[in-house]
């Protein structure tokens, strides 16, 4: 989903679920993270917000997001 919401050049299988999906990781942006957030929000019906202190740790690596995705889904 990451792959191709943001048109990475990198396939689904190079990402490493613990690898920082920002920095030195997959390099992601501020930005990259709203689109992130915009695409799960529709697909799991999942209320992310700007504010959340969490955001940090639920966007620090694949793995944090999937579990974060896992325990509020709702679809």
């Amino acid at each position: 989903m990451i792959v191709t919401a943001l048109n990475l050049e990198v396939s689904a299988d190079e990402i490493q679920a613990d690898a920082a999906l920002f920095g030195d990781g997959l390099g992601l942006d501020s930005i990259d993270i709203l689109e992130i957030s915009l695409v799960i929000s529709k697909t799991y019906s999942i209320q992310m917000k700007a504010e959340n202190e969490d955001n940090f740790r639920i966007f620090s690596s694949l793995r944090s997001l999937t579990a974060y995705i896992a325990e509020h889904r709702t679809k």
